[in-house]
């Protein structure tokens, strides 16, 4: 199996690079949980200044949108009440009609850890237990279960140059469909806990065990790599550009998640 690494100034300049690792070094091997052949390998991207512009790639598969969307779910937990009860006490609080049939969200298992983070930080800037786990025991059960397992803090540094890095360990990571909207919103948490702390953001590491594109996106894949290799425009500005776009469609996202309650 492939063991792959890459870096970048900013989280295109990363994600790219390991959309060209990927893309040049992998193995075909049967993904029979889908039915299908993936092109993959494990990989690790390090974006050193994860708020340095541009942060936007234009190589994945979304707008201003989704990405909103996606932020406002990892972040704020939106939809947490899709999650369906299964009477453990564990999922997030809501009423029982207002259950869904997701088997967990990102953020309802992040939700309690957060503060606790902070804290630890707080109570040792320098320690190494500031861990979030995401993996649950009904994963082993399930049929989808959650491919980020696990996001640790480390502030770092000496002086006015204390920041706060981040580094994510996903079991299972789709290169062309997902890697990019996931980073993103890790990197806008980093920043939430970043900013409680009093520290600047540090450095991003992505780890994905298996890090795959399956094959009907072989030729996306190509794509994406083709487009990195012409010189053509790859990036957008979040500032002053995305950031706007996003906050445009928030009402719409309110809506549609009033919705969805009241059905």
């Amino acid at each position: 199996m492939f063991e792959l690494f890459t870096r970048g100034n900013t989280l295109p300049e990363a994600y790219h690079s390991a959309l060209e690792a990927l893309h040049g070094s992998h193995d075909i091997v049967p993904c029979p949980d889908y039915n299908t052949t993936q092109k993959e390998a494990s990989l690790t991207f390090v974006v050193a200044e994860p708020m340095r512009e541009p942060m936007i790639s234009r190589l994945f598969v979304g707008e201003p949108r989704s990405l909103e969307q996606y932020r406002q779910e990892m972040l704020d937990g939106i939809l947490d009440f899709l999650v369906r009860d299964d009477g453990d006490g564990e999922s997030p609080s809501a009423s029982q009609e207002e259950r869904g049939n997701w088997e967990y969200t990102y953020h309802a298992r992040m939700a309690d850890q957060i503060p606790w983070v902070v804290d630890e930080l707080r109570r040792n800037p320098d320690s190494r237990r500031a861990v979030i786990s995401t993996r649950d025991k009904r994963d082993m059960e399930s049929g989808s279960p959650a491919c980020l397992q696990s996001m640790q803090f480390f502030i770092r540094g000496e002086g006015g140059s204390r920041a706060l890095h981040c580094k994510v360990l996903f079991r299972s990571n789709d290169a062309a469909k997902a890697a990019f909207m996931n980073a993103f919103a890790l990197i806008m948490l980093q920043e939430r806990i970043a900013k409680q702390l009093g520290v600047a953001v540090g450095s991003y590491t992505h780890r994905a065990n298996s890090f795959h594109v399956y094959e009907r996106d072989f030729e996306l894949l190509d794509g994406y790599v083709n487009r990195i290799r012409s010189g053509a425009e790859t990036t957008y500005s979040y500032v002053g550009d995305w950031d706007e776009r996003m906050s445009d469609e928030r009402d719409a996202i309110d809506e549609m998640v009033k919705s969805l309650r009241g059905r």
